[in-house]
């Protein structure tokens, strides 16, 4: 026990006063005289034992309600048991990711526990409050109440050792209570044993009732028609889901299409038909669990003319301009002698048709053209020497023409997942009419095979450097060699290639995945496009190549939706983010994790746990209380003890 004014207990000398008094008291008896009786001289010898006992009685306490009240008076108190730890700092973890928003006993997950933080807490406590995407340092509930209540989800996942060493980097060697607000949906830690063994850590988990969900994953463009655009809605559910939901097509705020799906399996998949034109879309479904992914946006440009250029003679270029048409390409047909080398930059493919030999100035300007994100078609000629061929295909990377083979050989295999055939095919197909070639070239090194021969060597594959393509031919396709030129696979395969990548699809992204996008512009040195809509503006990360830009978005935006890309105010391309689909399924919870910290069910609860850990316990109310009995005691004594 110690004593906060220990000083006080001087005053116990005046125990001191009661004892003389007692011991001395001043007044006398005086003699009286009565007849010689014995039962009086009785009646004396007991009146005076029974004064004596009182005395004492009184004496005592008297003594112990002084020594009381002085004690008390001291304030007496038991040390706490975590004394050290009452300047620690609290923190508080609040998971605001999407999965927060389903809907518990008391209403949605995320809106319940703001709403308990800002009624826990005493409006004199400073904490401190790490969200996903937010931090809000040495603040109190009542300067915090405003922000926290407008508090909105976020598309980052809830990394809990993430935050923690935005913690430890505000705040480093200082102690820490922390209270983690999450429904364990996906979270994952390193950090969390060693920090459950130096600090005090408090785990509630808001629990959603209905975890049954229905995700809209993607919206891809399958089919493009003559007058519509086929879509296909890659849907999802989590849990058992008995009902119809409805599924309705935007474009812009116009009702385009609507339909059903009823979920016989986890996943379905829905075709609708769009008109084909520029289209700034979303998809909406209607279920009663998280609303964050009952949105997909998507977006489909107006078709671009691509600027193509075919080198080879009129001969052999005749069945190239049948596929590439006049309505989606502007082709130019050149011979090499008179290629116009300043026209390159402005194309987006150079077909290589059976060139004989290709001159090292055409090699390096067709390296800066793939390098800045062109696509070039190489078609060997039987007349091509292996010296020329590999002095032009070392610079894009470590594959060699090793020889001309005389045997006939048939093309018998497809690269249905290369990002070629994508959407073509309905299902992989392996007893179509092979084609065949008389003469090929054997090939060594690496690349993306695209269609194969029956030995599995390649007949055509690709290398890439992620923004600029080239497709090689191990053989010649002129009708004396190949009868490819008569083969359907003829029109996908250059179509394909000849086509932009970002052309005819739909421009959608993921948010915090840092993808790219390449787009034709022209800038000057200090101009920069940005990326807007109705509600928000960002300028991302860009890369001036030549005529193309290459935008980085990495976290950006914040808000899925339709936006565009604009140089000054001008539109160049409309495209779409989303949010990742990461907290769709709501029985994804980890909580074993917090299986070393201490779970409670409230703010309420924690605060009350610490400060009866770390706050001293009084006793003088306790001997205000002893003084009071014997004060009681006293009067009690004096009343019937004679």
């Amino acid at each position: 026990m110690q004593f906060k004014h220990p000083e006080i207990l001087y005053f116990l000398f005046l125990l001191v006063i009661p004892i003389l008094v007692h011991l001395f008291q001043l007044r006398r008896f005086k003699k009286e005289y009565f007849t010689n009786v014995k039962l009086l001289r009785q009646l004396q010898q007991q009146t005076r034992k029974s004064s004596t006992i009182k005395k004492w009685l009184l004496l005592a306490t008297r003594l112990l309600l002084l020594a009381l009240l002085i004690l008390a008076f001291a304030q007496p108190f038991f040390n706490a048991k975590q004394t050290k730890s009452k300047d620690n700092e609290l923190i508080v973890l609040l998971d605001n990711s999407f999965s927060m928003q389903a809907k518990g006993s008391r209403g949605e997950l995320l809106k319940r526990s703001i709403q308990e933080i800002l009624e826990s807490f005493p409006e004199n406590q400073t904490f401190s409050l790490v969200t996903n995407d937010a931090t809000f340092w040495d603040i109190d509930s009542k300067t915090i109440q405003s922000e926290l209540q407008k508090l909105e989800y976020a598309a980052l996942p809830f990394e809990l050792d993430y935050l923690l060493t935005q913690v430890d980097s505000k705040k480093p060697n200082t102690k820490k209570d922390y209270i983690i607000i999450t429904d364990a949906i996906g979270a994952n830690s390193k950090k969390i044993e060693d920090i459950s063994k130096q600090n005090e850590v408090y785990f509630i988990n808001p629990k959603a009732e209905n975890k049954n969900n229905i995700s809209i994953e993607k919206v891809t463009l399958s089919q493009v028609l003559d007058a519509f655009y086929e879509i296909t809605i890659d849907l999802k559910s989590y849990g058992e889901t008995t009902e119809a939901i409805p599924v309705a097509v935007y474009n812009k705020k116009a009702l385009i299409a609507k339909s059903q799906v009823t979920f016989d399996r986890t996943e379905k998949q829905l075709k609708i038909n769009i008109p084909k034109t520029a289209f700034h879309g979303k998809v909406i479904l209607q279920d009663n669990s998280l609303q964050y992914d009952n949105a997909f946006y998507f977006s489909i440009s107006k078709p671009k003319k691509q600027n193509v250029i075919i080198i080879g003679t009129p001969e052999k270029n005749k069945f190239l301009n049948k596929i590439l048409t006049e309505n989606e390409f502007v082709v130019t047909n050149t011979e090499l002698a008179q290629l116009n080398y300043n026209s390159i930059e402005n194309q987006q493919t150079i077909v290589l048709n059976e060139v004989v030999e290709i001159p090292q100035a055409l090699s390096t300007t067709l390296l800066s053209f793939y390098n800045k994100g062109g696509s070039i078609i190489l078609i060997p000629s039987q007349e091509n020497s292996l010296q020329n061929l590999n002095s032009f295909c070392k610079n894009f990377g470590s594959f060699q023409f090793s020889g001309l083979n005389d045997s006939e050989k048939q093309i018998t295999k497809i690269s249905f997942n290369h990002p070629l055939y994508k959407n073509v095919f309905e299902k992989n197909v392996s007893n179509f009419q092979y084609p065949k070639v008389n003469k090929s070239f054997t090939i060594s090194g690496n690349g993306l095979p695209i269609l194969q021969f029956e030995d599995k060597t390649n007949f055509t594959f690709s290398i890439s450097n992620k923004i600029g393509n080239l497709y090689i031919f191990t053989a010649p396709i002129n009708k004396q060699n190949s009868n490819f030129q008569n083969s359907p696979l003829i029109v996908p395969t250059f179509y394909n290639m000849a086509q932009a990548k970002n052309n005819s699809k739909t421009n959608t992204f993921t948010i915090g995945e840092n993808e790219t996008l390449i787009i034709d512009a022209i800038l000057s040195k200090d101009e920069v496009v940005s990326v807007t809509n109705t509600e928000s503006s960002f300028i991302p990360q860009q890369q001036i190549v030549n005529t193309k830009v290459k935008l980085a978005f990495g976290d950006f935006p914040a808000k899925s939706g339709n936006y565009n890309v604009k140089q000054a105010k001008n539109s160049i391309q409309e495209i779409s983010f989303n949010y990742p689909r990461t907290e769709s399924d709501l029985s994804n919870a980890n909580t074993t994790l917090f299986d070393k910290t201490t779970t409670v069910t409230n703010v309420e609860t924690v605060l009350n746990d610490l400060q009866s850990k770390r706050t001293d316990t009084a006793l003088w109310k306790w001997f205000i209380i002893g003084t009071l009995l014997f004060l009681l005691i006293e009067l009690l004594i004096q009343k019937f003890v004679k």
